[in-house]
């Protein structure tokens, strides 16, 4: 039972390694329509409530510009913005420890810097991390210019991100406009 479980487990994660062929494009048939390129726009959003802040060493989750996002505080009371999905299977990075100016994935064991996003030390060095591991390549978390405004914390995010990721999502089969332009037949 054991081995048909760690199979599946095996099956389900390799079912997400990269594979440039099976990647699909994604476009609005708005955008589409329209033929406008999605550009980036930066800019500060509201993330968490400065009254919901972690206290110095901890780490709480929160959403700014559609995006899960890590709010970490180091012990000296310093705030990070980190991207809240640990590579390289997503679970949570707000669950993790900080320490020494990281935060550890708290399934896998891998650390991140809480400046750089890059992984300091062994790439899933904990248990179940030392099988998954060799599948992926090592990679970080994106970071985050992050501010306290007044009772807010702001991270500043691209607030476009959202629609030109969607940029191709209606075109083709899929499409509910009908044409993949985005005309009615």
């Amino acid at each position: 039972m054991k081995l048909a479980v760690f199979a599946l487990l095996i099956a389900g994660v390799a079912a997400f390694t990269s594979n440039p062929i099976a990647r699909p494009t994604f476009q609005s048939s708005t955008a589409l329509a329209a033929g406008k390129e999605i550009k980036p726009v930066l800019k500060y959003v509201k993330c968490i409530d400065a009254k919901d802040l972690p206290k110095p060493g901890q780490a709480t989750s929160g959403v700014a510009g559609g995006l899960a996002i890590c709010i970490a505080v180091d012990q000296k009371g310093n705030i990070f913005a980190l991207g809240d999905k640990c590579p390289p299977v997503g679970q949570p990075l707000s669950f993790g420890k900080i320490a020494n100016g990281c935060i550890e994935d708290p399934v896998l064991g891998t650390k991140f810097d809480l400046k750089t996003g890059e992984v300091v030390g062994k790439w899933c060095p904990s248990g179940i991390g030392l099988l998954l591991g060799g599948l992926f390549e090592p990679s970080g978390v994106p970071v985050y210019p992050v501010k306290k405004t007044g009772s807010a914390i702001e991270v500043q995010v691209d607030v476009n991100y959202k629609f030109a990721f969607e940029k191709n999502y209606w075109s083709g089969i899929l499409d509910a406009q009908g044409k993949a332009d985005g005309k009615y037949y």
